[in-house]
């Protein structure tokens, strides 16, 4: 199966989403400058750089539980390789996320 014509999309759709961060930020920074956005909703703001660094955090640790999954099923002989793999995906992808869980739960604690 040709998948060629998948890289013009999805190049078509990583510079959308460039072209919208940098257009949010902007709106976002110009609303602060001149004041527009008052005490209440300011706390929506102040820990966007947190959330960022926790998200980067989340797909790191699930994007390593993935390749750790892909080193972990070439261990196995070819007949058992695909299902060992497929396996440890879920399996590691899964352990990322809950060391992603209270990681995030004990700097969210520390911070409130």
């Amino acid at each position: 199966m040709d998948l060629d014509f998948l890289i013009p999309i999805a190049f078509f759709f990583a510079c959308v989403y460039v072209i919208k961060t940098i257009s949010d930020n902007r709106v976002r920074n110009k609303l602060i400058e001149q004041g527009k956005i008052d005490e209440d909703a300011k706390y929506l703001f102040s820990n966007i750089d947190q959330k960022g660094w926790l998200s980067a955090l989340k797909w790191g640790l699930v994007l390593v539980g993935i390749g750790l999954a892909f080193l972990f099923g070439q261990l196995f002989g070819p007949e058992l390789r695909g299902e060992m793999t497929v396996g440890g995906i879920f399996l590691f992808a899964g352990i990322g996320l809950l060391i992603y869980y209270f990681v995030a739960r004990n700097i969210i604690e520390k911070n409130e």
